[in-house]
């Protein structure tokens, strides 16, 4: 079976939009900061790609170990007729899941969510071709924005991995959690992973290896603007930096400014003292008993709670109560 015509709800206008408001309020801002989204065009993508494979970047290898061991939990838990991801990217992790659910024979739909069709097109097709009695039905689209816009009907679960909840803020999360529930039926279930906390000397290495991969992908960011909004970023006047916060516990990614530096953007001149930094992704780690409490929060039970063999990394399984 080949993957259904992906369903667009995100335009290019839409981004270029979003685009153009975030680097207007933002570099007005003090401090001032970026969202972590704009990181990835195809470059940016394929950056992320290698971070993952880094000896330093342990939150891939641990959440595919949890996936490994209790995907079949999962299955039988939930008897999910869908699957539905947010920020489905490659979908590597995925197919754990859908190993899963193909032994035990309850999947029909896979439905993952992306604001990139070119990745969204490659990872449907190749999903389609690797399991053929599935249906693949590709949403482009804004989770933060497009959770309204998910299929209805038959029993669903959302998996939303790779500790991407960390890079929303607290309010954000607590608005999106309660979004997603708005967005489930009671049985419903949703799988969320998050990066857990830990020895800051094990979490810092994770974003600025030794290799460098991490500060070029941060770099990233100024060349979509450069690209994008026609804008004079001196990319090398800016290193990356990763520092962790123990009071908030997340890690900050910044680009610090290594000299007095200005950049024409929207018409605007914006001016950077030597020092001044940029923040670009906050990333939050969590403690078991806070993320269950975010959950219930927002009206979900958690059913189950499974880490790596090194609790480095949770993975939740909570149902819509």
């Amino acid at each position: 079976m080949s993957a259904e015509p992906l369903e667009i709800h995100l335009e290019q206008q839409d981004l270029d939009r979003g685009l153009r408001e975030d680097v207007r309020v933002g570099l007005a801002a003090t401090p001032k900061w970026l969202p972590p989204k704009w990181f990835y065009d195809a470059r940016g993508s394929e950056l992320f790609e290698e971070i993952t494979r880094l000896p330093e970047y342990y939150p891939t290898r641990a959440e595919r170990a949890v996936l490994a061991a209790h995907a079949d939990d999962v299955a039988a838990m939930t008897g999910a007729k869908t699957l539905i991801e947010l920020g489905s990217g490659s979908s590597e992790k995925t197919r754990l899941l859908l190993d899963a659910f193909t032994r035990h024979g309850d999947l029909g739909t896979f439905v993952p969510l992306d604001v990139s069709v070119s990745a969204l097109r490659s990872s449907t097709e190749q999903i389609a071709a690797a399991y053929p009695g599935l249906r693949v039905r590709g949403i482009v689209g804004d989770f933060t924005r497009h959770l309204d816009r998910l299929p209805t009907g038959g029993r669903r679960l959302v998996a939303f991995l790779g500790g991407t909840i960390g890079n929303l803020l607290p309010a954000e999360r607590a608005e999106f959690l309660t979004a997603m529930r708005a967005a489930l039926e009671t049985g419903d279930w949703l799988l969320v992973g998050t990066d857990l906390v830990k020895d800051p000397g094990v979490i810092v290495p994770a974003y600025d290896d030794a290799a460098g991969v991490t500060a070029e992908f941060n770099r990233n960011v100024l060349r979509v603007i450069n690209r994008e909004l026609g804008a004079d970023f001196d990319v090398d006047a800016f290193r990356h930096v990763a520092v962790w916060d123990p009071r908030r516990e997340w890690i900050e990614m910044r680009l610090r400014a290594e000299h007095p530096t200005g950049v024409r953007v929207l018409d605007t001149d914006v001016v950077f003292a030597a020092g001044e930094e940029l923040r670009t992704e906050v990333s939050a780690k969590f403690r078991p008993e806070g993320v269950a409490a975010e959950l219930t929060a927002s009206g979900f039970d958690r059913r189950a709670f499974w880490t790596d063999p090194d609790g480095l990394f949770g993975v939740s399984l909570a149902r819509a109560d």
